[in-house]
């Protein structure tokens, strides 16, 4: 698989240049440079001694993206090119393995580490195929993008927009690359508590999605996924958004079937999740409501270092032990009502009762904090200040106190 995607996206850039760089080559390109200065403090509130009683590090991110048009013709070729480089700012072996920066064998973060993401892509009318370094945003797969560096992931995906109101996709990965990494690893499942036998590995992850807009305001979607050797999943959502009285009601439904595929090498999986939330927004406030039930034998798969799809996937927890039932309360509020465009508020509280692990049942909750606000003009336009603070207990994990300082800043260059 390997050799054959590196083959394949070789004979894509060497078409794209045989063509020439057209102007619309050059001409439909965009490229920006982004900064993320990120502080992370995790205390855990109890535990044995001998572990790890906080993690707290402070880290720069720098990231170059370019992303070509396409060359003329009925075929066009083009490339995107994404360079990252992280730089350690504060920590020490007592405090490492936030997830910012790599941690070398004698238990240091790296000085600074870097990264290049490749991508060679094909277009026929609406249907795009990029092969090389990918960020899919999928219901059946999130890359983690909330470090100084994303994850990325390499492979071959295939979006094609030719019918109206439809999205269809459909790909292959083969490796991952961690936020806080610099060598593709294959790519494995994510293993939490020990929920499953183990974290097991796939040789590869297939994808395939429906993306269909009934309307204005209801989407339905279809997704699967099939991390090989270890699970398939089904994934049926529907988002609908519309007014009522002064204000809007939404929700966002979602469900999830996921068994144990070929040689189920992380175990028996099997599992069925039904989550949702209903929110109802007036004059800059909004509050939701959300709940998740995990139903089947097994926690709910997903594959390491992403976000899993949850309407209940919180900042610390993922409430997706087998059995496991929670709920949520959400509050936001938009301060542009207030004159103060750019602001914004976010709090919510997520509990879970009923969660199987290691033959015992358990509970957790989890409470976020955020509040944002991402400067609208003049000399630091588009700089953001965000500030995340969490505070989780559990009967089966650590407890933790959390606070993310997020200092962002997107500039295009052209």
């Amino acid at each position: 698989m390997r050799n054959g995607l590196s083959t394949l996206a070789s004979a894509l850039l060497l078409a794209a240049f045989s063509n020439g760089v057209h102007a619309d080559f050059l001409a439909d390109s965009h490229a920006s440079f982004e900064t993320r200065n990120v502080y992370f403090n995790r205390d855990f509130r109890d535990g044995p001694s001998t572990q790890q009683s906080k993690r707290a590090e402070w880290a720069q991110g720098l990231m170059f993206k370019f992303e070509s048009g396409y060359t003329p013709g009925l075929v066009g070729f083009g490339v995107d090119l994404l360079g990252m480089v992280g730089v350690r700012l504060d920590s020490s072996p007592d405090r490492a393995g936030s997830g910012l920066l790599p941690v070398r064998s004698d238990g240091r973060a790296a000085s600074e580490y870097g990264k290049l993401g490749v991508t060679a892509k094909v277009k026929v009318a609406a249907t795009e195929l990029k092969v090389g370094s990918l960020m899919p945003i999928l219901p059946t797969l999130r890359p983690q993008d909330g470090m100084i560096l994303p994850q990325t992931f390499r492979g071959a995906l295939l979006t094609s927009q030719d019918l109206p109101g439809v999205v269809l996709t459909a790909g292959q990965l083969d490796r991952v690359k961690g936020r806080n990494d610099t060598s593709y690893e294959p790519i494995a499942l994510n293993n939490k508590n020990n929920r499953f036998a183990t974290n097991a590995q796939g040789a590869h992850l297939n994808l395939f999605g429906v993306d269909r807009q009934l309307n204005d305001n209801l989407k339905l979607s279809y997704h699967y996924a099939s991390l090989s050797d270890v699970y398939d999943q089904h994934f049926v959502g529907l988002t609908d958004a519309r007014p009522l009285a002064a204000g809007t009601v939404s929700s966002d439904l979602r469900f999830f079937s996921s068994e144990s595929q070929g040689a189920a090498k992380a175990g028996m999986i099997s599992n069925q999740s039904l989550n949702g939330m209903v929110g109802y927004a007036v004059g800059g406030h909004k509050v939701s409501v959300g709940y998740q039930a995990m139903i089947g034998d097994s926690a709910f798969p997903y594959v390491e270092g992403s976000d899993a799809y949850l309407v209940n996937y919180a900042q610390i927890g993922d409430f997706a032990e087998a059995k496991e039932r929670s709920w949520q309360v959400r509050y936001d509020f938009d301060f542009e009502r207030l004159g103060i465009p750019g602001l914004t508020f976010m709090s919510r509280y997520v509990d879970g009762d009923h969660a199987q692990v290691a033959g015992k049942t358990g509970e957790e909750w989890e409470r976020n904090t955020e509040v944002k606000y991402v400067f609208q003009s003049g000399t630091l336009k588009n700089l953001a200040l965000r500030v995340r603070n969490a505070t989780y207990r559990s009967s089966f994990s650590r407890d933790a106190d959390e606070t993310r300082i997020l200092l962002t800043y997107t500039k295009a260059l052209w």
